[in-house]
């Protein structure tokens, strides 16, 4: 929501904004008339991902998940996540995949030509900004949380990009679904002094926390080390979450069925009745032997498919006609 322009507020009076201070109260003045008018909120987004950057001694380490999901289902095992800006700058992202891929290349185009017309290393505040300006101006449509580390002539940087075009600059974030896990484990373990061992174990751990506590991610682990001397992206560091391995061995042939039990029961058969169908459409009708004879079939039915008479019904209607002949 864009604020209010100044010149508006002047005309209404010093009145209406009560004594000058130091915080504007205008934007919470009008989101509380909006939600009472029947404005809708955007709802939060799961992005289903755990992505994580630290600052240690010597540089910046990036680590993220390498699961994909669709909803409840795992699309892809091993997606990568890190993506690259420049040699020195690589952006972790969590959100809608196809965001994330297409504004990663598009900014790393963007950093190619501005490097090309300053004849300089690009700074990492420099990718920061110009992902930042492209989220804003699509005001949260563009579904990409990125995390930007780098290192550049000022050092090791990391920031945080927000889908809305916010950004944080921290010395360790964590985006995605599993931040929560993700931070609880970085607030605890980080240090200023951190060596690369230690800051790589860092983000395993904090990797594996989101992993284990959210069902959006998952699978492997992907590193990426950026120093002075360049960076390493080391995919599939570590596997996360392992198959497990059967406990016995069962020894089923293959395309068979192991029977288990057998039972067999005894059916007495109470009565027997049989009945047939009409191929005509409009006689769709069941008609039993026991109830109709042969002289009482419908004339408007197939002729071909006359009731059969049992034994019994013959031998019943024999006898009828013999008592006929003696009376």
């Amino acid at each position: 929501m864009l604020p209010l322009s100044h010149t508006s507020t002047q005309d209404k009076g010093n009145a209406d904004l009560g004594p000058r201070s130091g915080f504007s109260f205008i934007n919470c003045r009008r989101n509380a008339k909006l939600l009472a008018e029947g404005f809708q909120p955007p709802t939060p987004v799961r992005t289903g991902t755990s992505i994580v950057g630290i600052i240690f001694s010597d540089g910046v380490i990036l680590g993220a998940d390498t699961r994909a999901t669709e909803g409840p289902m795992v699309s892809d095992k091993n997606c990568s996540k890190i993506h690259y800006l420049q040699n020195h700058i690589y952006c972790c992202g969590a959100g809608t995949a196809a965001d994330t891929e297409m504004i990663t290349l598009t900014t790393s185009s963007q950093l190619n030509l501005h490097q090309m017309s300053t004849k300089r290393l690009v700074p990492v505040v420099c990718a920061s900004i110009m992902l930042r300006r492209t989220l804003f101006r699509y005001q949260g449509h563009i579904g990409a949380a990125l995390v930007v580390g780098g290192v550049d002539r000022w050092g090791p940087q990391i920031y945080c990009n927000h889908p809305c075009g916010s950004n944080d600059k921290l010395p360790y974030a964590a985006m995605g679904s599993g931040t929560l896990a993700a931070m609880t484990v970085l607030e605890h373990g980080w240090k200023a002094d951190l060596d690369l061992d230690q800051g790589k174990q860092l983000v395993r751990e904090a990797i594996s926390a989101g992993v284990f506590n959210d069902l959006g991610s998952g699978s492997n682990i992907d590193l990426c080390v950026i120093t002075k001397a360049g960076a390493k992206y080391l995919r599939t560091d570590t596997v996360a979450s392992e198959r497990g391995e059967r406990q016995e061995k069962y020894y089923i042939k293959p395309n068979s069925t192991v029977v288990k039990s057998t039972s067999v029961q005894n059916l007495l058969v109470a009565s027997e009745h049989c009945y047939s169908v009409s191929l005509f459409p409009s006689c769709w009708k069941f008609y039993s032997e026991l109830n109709l004879g042969d002289g009482s079939w419908p004339a408007n039915t197939d002729p071909d498919e006359q009731p059969t008479t049992s034994a019994s019904a013959k031998a019943a209607e024999s006898q009828g006609k013999k008592k006929g002949n003696k009376k």
